[in-house]
């Protein structure tokens, strides 16, 4: 087992793997509940801006409902043996509404939604906490980011 990385390390490959995203991880984890408590999870395409995270799904979708319901997500990046967890708030924006975010979203995602045949909605994600790890060693430092804010 590999002696665990820093935090500043830890913090460089998150961004690097949310920056690389359209070449090595189109999809991102989208664990979301019902108010009842029915869990669900599906992958789904995202774009990162440097700050915020976007994903589009359809705004009828049972992810779209309970996300709306919840304002707040989990989201997971990366194999179960280099992962990264993101939490933080949400915002809801029509796919026509922001051209320049659409352009973006296309380009990383590999597909437009404002075309995909359903109504869609870009669901952008701030950051709160982030967590990243490889193995069990990591646990123990696994917070990159908490409150919004970076840790290194």
């Amino acid at each position: 087992m590999a002696p665990p990385r820093s935090t500043e390390k830890r913090k460089a490959d998150v961004l690097e793997k949310l920056r690389m995203a359209p070449d090595t991880e189109k999809d991102i984890w989208v664990a979301s509940a019902t108010a009842s408590g029915e869990a669900y999870l599906i992958p789904l395409s995202f774009y990162w801006d440097g700050g915020r995270l976007t994903v589009a799904t359809s705004k009828r979708s049972r992810t779209a409902r309970n996300l709306q319901s919840a304002g707040v997500a989990r989201m997971a990046l990366g194999p179960t043996r280099d992962v990264v967890i993101i939490e933080g708030t949400l915002e809801f924006i029509p796919v026509d509404a922001d051209d320049e975010l659409a352009a973006a979203h296309t380009k990383a995602a590999g597909f437009d939604a404002r075309r995909s045949g359903q109504e869609n909605v870009y669901i952008r994600l701030t950051p709160r906490k982030i967590q990243a790890w490889r193995e069990e060693n990591e646990l123990a430092g696994r917070d990159v980011m908490v409150d919004g804010r970076w840790l290194a």
